[in-house]
């Protein structure tokens, strides 16, 4: 009696994720994931996310070279208003030409053989630029570093998410972008502490470090198990979901979940299918959010940091300003790592839009209302060429640009930083995961091209409290997009994600 009794409990769950919500279920998920042990999975997850930071680093790179470049003593060299806007910019042409890539490299190689490869043109990117002989050289070594960037930031996400379960997604998907501001930071570190003894090429070098360890590290750990389901490897996608979550767990049930998902998404998503809101849908909103993401201005006050900070002339050294910032950010993202499991990710994007709009629209504000003889920026309409600036602030009111700077940080990274990443990652169907997540970095990065474009010029015409009030402006467009377009994926497998979509029934995400 009582065996015939738990037949029905059993059948229904092996196939929780599509009866999903059902008690029975919800408790062995629980008791499935509180039996896993990560540790094989951390450290898969951090083999990848040391792309990421090696993209963080690559970014950030012009901050402290571009002011030691103007400043060279060579002409091939010497940097002007017009070469340094293409050295600051150039680098999210590759990281769009990369994303373009990959929406071949996701779905060809997989997602960790496209992490590993974007070792190669970051390798040399960054030898050009340490041994630059021209401007030339520099800019090429920009547009390598930054297109390894855009095959990294579409295929480490994926890869996360795929190998991660859902008790511990939200945490790891925020790993990605820990890195990259930890690649910054040290990258603002280095500029300040070497550029004491050592010429800026060091830095290029340096750069050479976390790519090689990256390559190293990733031989050993295994693909994604949905990727080799879809290309039948069965086998081996069974072998790869064993590693990460151990031999004594009841990872086969995982692994049949995932498999009966990856059945029903096995073709390659067709231009007809394109119609079907399962499909388009997901797609439309992580476009959406890497579009608003770039709009907000983040790589604008990334790439020219110090620029900005000699501008407004704050209360510290340019270099010392942005290595605040930095650790900042750092702390910023690491805290949306511990609470977005928590929390969720619709409230923290709430925050950080908010937090976001009000730096950006303080920002905006001190520029245009406070003169020039308190806060000591003499040339108005200039970031670059700015080395004849006084070196101190003549009030203390040029906290202000420091502080609205930090905010504005802090909201990024708590929010719409790391949440935007992965929720591209979690809400793309399968079967247009590889190809939707290169299109999305595309999208993300050509914005970005044009911002870094067009800001210095906008800046140099009209002063520059206009792209910052411009900035304002979206993050208010970001707070009424993630009230009205985005889903909260909170404690939820990819499969369960899926199938709110394919149905639009909201009890797959309670």
């Amino acid at each position: 009696m009582e065996h015939s009794a738990r037949e029905p409990l059993v059948r229904k769950t092996s196939s929780s994720y599509q009866t999903f919500p059902e008690s029975a279920g919800k408790r062995l998920d629980k008791e499935y994931l509180q039996s896993l042990h990560n540790k094989r999975l951390y450290l898969a997850v951090f083999a990848a996310v040391l792309g990421n930071f090696s993209f963080g680093f690559a970014l950030v790179y012009p901050s402290p070279v571009i002011p030691a470049l103007e400043a060279h003593p060579s002409p091939a060299l010497r940097l002007d208003q017009h070469t340094a806007s293409w050295f600051g910019s150039v680098f999210t042409l590759g990281a769009a030409a990369g994303g373009l890539s990959t929406m071949l490299l996701n779905d060809r190689l997989g997602r960790k053989l496209s992490i590993m490869f974007s070792a190669l043109p970051s390798a040399v990117g960054y030898a050009l630029m340490a041994g630059a002989q021209g401007i030339g050289m520099l800019l090429l070594g920009r547009v390598l570093t930054g297109y390894a960037g855009g095959v990294t930031s579409a295929s480490i996400p994926v890869y996360i998410s795929e190998i991660s379960h859902p008790g511990v997604r939200g945490m790891l998907g925020a790993c990605p972008q820990i890195m990259a501001v930890l690649g910054s930071l040290v990258l603002y570190a280095l500029g300040k502490y070497l550029g004491l003894v050592l010429d800026w090429r060091w830095l290029a070098v340096a750069g050479e470090v976390p790519v090689v360890a990256m390559i190293v590290l990733l031989c050993f750990m295994p693909n994604s198990p949905r990727f080799l389901l879809s290309q039948g490897k069965d086998d081996e996608a069974l072998g790869s979901l064993c590693w990460l979550r151990g031999t004594d767990t009841d990872y086969a049930r995982e692994y049949e979940q995932i498999k009966d998902s990856v059945r029903k998404q096995s073709r390659r998503v067709s231009c007809a299918e394109i119609k079907d809101p399962f499909i388009y849908k997901p797609i439309l909103i992580a476009v959406g959010m890497r579009f608003l993401q770039q709009l907000s201005g983040v790589t604008c006050v990334l790439v020219y940091l110090q620029s900005i900070f000699k501008k407004t002339s704050v209360i510290l050294k340019p270099e010392y300003d942005a290595a605040l910032v930095g650790l900042v950010r750092l702390f910023s993202v690491a805290i949306a790592a511990v609470s977005m499991d928590k929390a969720g990710r619709k409230i923290l994007l709430f925050v950080s839009a908010g937090v976001m709009l009000v730096s950006n629209l303080t920002m905006g504000l001190y520029i245009h209302f406070v003169p020039a003889s308190q806060n000591g920026t003499i040339a108005n309409k200039t970031l670059v060429s700015s080395a004849n600036l006084p070196a101190e602030p003549t009030n203390y009111i040029t906290l202000i640009p420091l502080l609205a700077t930090m905010f504005f940080i802090m909201g990024y990274a708590m929010g719409w930083g790391p949440i935007t990443w992965l929720l591209m990652s979690e809400i793309l169907p399968l079967k247009a995961r590889g190809v939707a997540s290169g299109l999305c970095v595309v999208v993300s990065w050509l914005t970005a091209f044009t911002l870094t474009q067009f800001f210095l010029r906008v800046v140099e015409a009209f002063g520059l409290e206009v792209p910052f009030l411009f900035f304002s402006v979206i993050c208010a467009g970001n707070i009424l997009f993630t009230g009205c377009c985005v889903p909260e994926t909170k404690g939820r497998s990819l499969e369960q994600i899926e199938a709110f979509f394919r149905t639009g029934r909201r009890s797959f995400m309670r």
